[in-house]
């Protein structure tokens, strides 16, 4: 890589209110709007106000799944746009040692928005055995990125699949768009899922999981999409596609419903996971941010793990939507210039869920709230996006971490790709939040532990003054200081 996240800084300190060095047994990274990214701080400015943040080692709370983002035919394209020290650059940013380490990631099953076109592994109309079944169309790009990731990755990576929709010929509406599918094809559907994920394991690519559908209620009739309700959707994995799999021995694959924003949760939760009944195959329940650019809503997060409390809460879709990426200008991502669909779209009663923001404080943000309120895995959307914000068949321009142009063979780290990295770097697959309590209105902190027993802090300081703040409970207690307007992670060594 040209651009190492590890880049050693240095804090030029306002020494009348003192300063503090970081022990030995601690590191702490700091992405800020000031210009550090992942930059190493060894000493801390200490003000006059100190906020107390009781980390509970002894309070444990759900197990990590991991962090990550989506392979799509869009980003597995452009990535082999680019020359091969390019490409072996991007791949060893997300999934090198001395990258982001993902370690949860989604793909789409058939063609999605972020494809270039449409396309399903079957199109022949009424062929309910699938004997005219290929991934042929995903062998170009998108397989080949997930092998050289594969390649690339010391502890691998679980992957999620997910169907925007099923072939026309299955669905009410003969059509890529909306419509529902079909009763008399809800078993030839479940073959589906069946069957990608075998060819997918021919190709060396073992599946994590699924869900059953992204966005059941629909797009507003933009792009791929298949309609469910929490009653269809449930009747088909429990009499469909869950015993299919049982049967084939693939059982072990992970199933998540729902699959969409955060505001119906309860709806949907309550559908999936009722109290009694027969055997369940849902493994858990996906969700995405779209609702609100700001609210994580902690209440429908809190009601899911309620009712299903051992069952997985991960967020599956997030990006920075409707937006061109703006090209090499971090302070972008660092103002309150971003807006989402809702700015212009949502109904007038929803406008407020939709304002201009800024967007590394949503990401920062929106993973701490959740992983404060029972998510176990957050994905973000494409890794790997144009000038433009696509390609996609749609043309839905949207923002991902590290944007490309291919023409000149140039990267460029956006600042949310070091905010992903805070996260997925450091928090590694089994390690357990902790529960952390403190009294500033504004400072946001989450805490974990690692199965190494190293502790892993993560804060996020929106506001435009430094804030000094205390760690208790984690053995000596320490004093640092986070920049205005910056995101940190603490690394404390057992």
């Amino acid at each position: 890589m040209q651009k190492t996240i590890y880049i050693l800084g240095s804090l030029i300190l306002l020494l009348s209110n003192g300063c503090t060095k970081q022990k030995s047994n601690m590191q702490v990274f700091e992405t800020s709007k000031s210009g550090h990214q992942l930059t190493q701080l060894k000493e801390f400015e200490i003000g006059e106000t100190i906020v107390d943040v009781v980390i509970h080692k002894d309070i444990k709370k759900q197990r990590i799944t991991g962090f990550g983002g989506a392979f799509t035919e869009s980003t597995a394209y452009l990535l082999h746009q680019m020359s091969e020290p390019k490409q072996t650059e991007l791949l060893d940013a997300y999934f090198g040692l001395d990258g982001a380490q993902y370690s949860l990631t989604r793909t789409h099953m058939n063609s999605c928005d972020f494809s270039r076109f449409h396309y399903s592994y079957d199109s022949v109309v009424g062929d309910t055995q699938l004997e005219h079944f290929s991934i042929q169309p995903d062998k170009e790009h998108l397989i080949p990125m997930i092998k050289g990731a594969m390649q690339v990755s010391k502890d691998g990576f679980k992957i999620i699949a997910s169907p925007w929709t099923a072939p026309p010929w299955m669905k009410d509406n003969n059509d890529w768009v909306g419509g529902k599918l079909l009763p008399e094809y809800y078993a030839t559907w479940a073959l589906f899922f069946k069957k990608y994920a075998q060819s997918m394991a021919t190709e060396g690519i073992n599946l994590w999981g699924f869900t059953v559908e992204n966005e059941p209620l629909g797009n507003g009739n933009n792009w791929e999409s298949m309609h469910f309700t929490p009653e269809e959707m449930s009747q088909f994995v429990q009499e469909y596609l869950g015993p299919e799999l049982e049967k084939s021995n693939l059982d072990d694959l992970v199933i998540l419903g729902y699959d969409q924003n955060r505001a119906d949760l309860k709806e949907w939760v309550d559908g999936m996971f009722p109290k009694g009944g027969s055997k369940n195959y849902f493994d858990g329940t996906a969700v995405h941010w779209y609702e609100s650019t700001y609210d994580y809503f902690p209440d429908e997060l809190d009601y899911a793990h309620q009712m299903a409390p051992d069952k997985y809460l991960i967020q599956t879709e997030a990006c920075v939507d409707s937006e061109i990426p703006v090209w090499k200008d971090d302070q972008w991502y660092w103002e309150k210039n971003a807006s989402d669909w809702g700015y212009d779209w949502a109904s007038d009663d929803k406008k407020y869920l939709h304002p201009k923001y800024i967007a590394s404080h949503r990401y920062a943000r929106d993973i701490i709230g959740c992983l404060n309120h029972w998510v176990d895995g957050w994905i973000d959307w494409n890794m790997i996006l144009d000038r433009q914000g696509g390609p996609n068949w749609f043309k839905n321009w949207c923002v991902a971490p590290i944007i490309v142009d291919p023409t000149t063979d140039e990267i460029y780290y956006t600042p949310l790709y070091y905010i992903m990295s805070h996260f997925s770097k450091f928090i590694r697959p089994e390690a357990r939040v902790l529960q952390t309590n403190h009294a500033h209105t504004d400072l946001l902190i989450t805490a974990t532990v690692n199965k190494d027993k190293s502790l892993v802090i993560v804060a996020f300081n929106p506001t435009n003054n430094m804030i000094t703040y205390r760690l208790k409970g984690i053995g000596d207690d320490r004093e640092l200081s986070i920049s205005p307007n910056a995101i940190q992670t603490i690394i404390v060594q057992p």
